[in-house]
């Protein structure tokens, strides 16, 4: 079994740290033995069975996985992975998370949170979990609405969306959170769909294998109180014309017969989607997930019409290395002990800066 000290050195060399299974695993093994408590039809079952399937890709002993959650309907998939787990408080599955993968650094943690979760009330720890650089993975499943609550409008909802809490139409903007994550510095991000099991295993691939926040966007259908909310990306002749896959370095195209691509207004530096000619061609962007600067991968998270989907980016728009936090935390602490020997935190706080206080 591998070391499994708190501290190390290095990003790559802190895999090293999570202790390896033994023996050949499989989907099986994930399994939990709790009954799978969704709505029948509910695209989490899709995302579970990914999920499950995916884990044994990973090699890691099933005691060094941790699966950390919220409060919502997609909180429940700690109970269903035979895993160590945390059915947490609402929107702080990351600052539990942050902790947890700070200090045991021979986990691998990941965070299952909603939107309503993750981008409500925890809007501020997922921020700050993606603008740390944590090394989490975190699932956020969006299915534009409440379900957990029984169909109130949550922060992805589109405008003017009618629901038990906005019978009158919702009035605010939505959220984009593959721009969010963006925009506070997350160094993966990514975006798929429930039933593309495929594609979504690919994103989970790749996002285990980065070294800090990853971030993936999986739109999922509530079958309940928002049934069809991205037909447009799963109806074939729809999602043709609809969605766009993004595969680093290959050029932004996408249509029957890749008619159409992405490419570079000259007039106002934005993207926009047009139909691909011999005069054109050449303009057509090339996807540059690696790109330190954040620029167009802002740009592609844009192109998505809130209300339509017409236009969705799916795939990863995002990776790039910089320093990890819970690998410079360990530094530090380590540096610290080297010159001041081990701290003891019970005269810490029995020391002299203490008062009694009398009622």
């Amino acid at each position: 079994m591998a070391e499994t000290s708190t501290h190390g050195t290095g990003t790559v060399e802190s895999l090293s740290l999570v202790p390896k299974a033994e023996g050949r695993q499989s989907m099986k093994d994930f399994k939990s033995d709790q009954e799978v408590r969704w709505c029948p039809g509910c695209g989490d079952y899709a995302i579970l069975a990914a999920v499950q399937g995916f884990m044994p890709e990973l090699g890691l002993a099933k005691e060094n996985i941790v699966f950390v959650s919220g409060i919502g309907c997609s909180s429940r998939f700690p109970y269903y992975m035979n895993t160590y787990g945390m059915h947490s408080i609402h929107g702080r599955a990351p600052a539990i998370a942050t902790g947890l993968a700070s200090s045991r650094r021979d986990l691998s943690v990941w965070v299952v949170t909603g939107d309503g979760d993750a981008l409500s009330i925890g809007g501020n720890h997922l921020i700050h979990a993606l603008r740390r650089n944590v090394n989490l993975k975190i699932l956020l499943f969006n299915n534009r609405i409440y379900g957990l609550t029984k169909g109130q409008y949550s922060p992805t909802s589109e405008v003017g969306k009618i629901t038990k809490s906005t019978p009158m139409g919702s009035l605010d903007a939505p959220f984009n959170p593959v721009s969010l994550a963006i925009g506070a510095e997350a160094s993966f991000v990514a975006r798929t769909v429930d039933s593309d099991r495929k594609h979504l295993t690919e994103v989970l691939r790749q996002a285990s294998a980065h070294q800090g926040t990853a971030l993936i966007e999986i739109y999922q259908n509530c079958n309940i109180f928002n049934d069809g909310a991205f037909d447009a990306l799963k109806d074939k002749q729809q999602a043709e014309d609809a969605v766009i896959r993004l595969e680093h370095g290959k050029p932004i195209r996408f249509g029957a017969d890749l008619a159409k691509g992405v490419v570079r207004d000259p007039l106002t530096g934005d993207l926009k989607v047009v139909t691909v000619t011999p005069d054109n061609e050449d303009q057509v962007l090339v996807h540059d997930a690696h790109s330190p600067s954040p620029t167009t991968a802002f740009a592609l998270s844009r192109l998505a019409d809130p209300d339509t989907l017409h236009h969705t980016p799916i795939g990863v728009l995002r990776s790039v290395e910089r320093p990890v936090y819970d690998t410079q935390m360990a530094d530090q602490l380590d540096t610290a002990i080297e010159q001041h020997g081990k701290g003891d935190l019970g005269a810490l706080l029995a020391g002299g800066d203490t008062w009694t206080v009398v009622g």
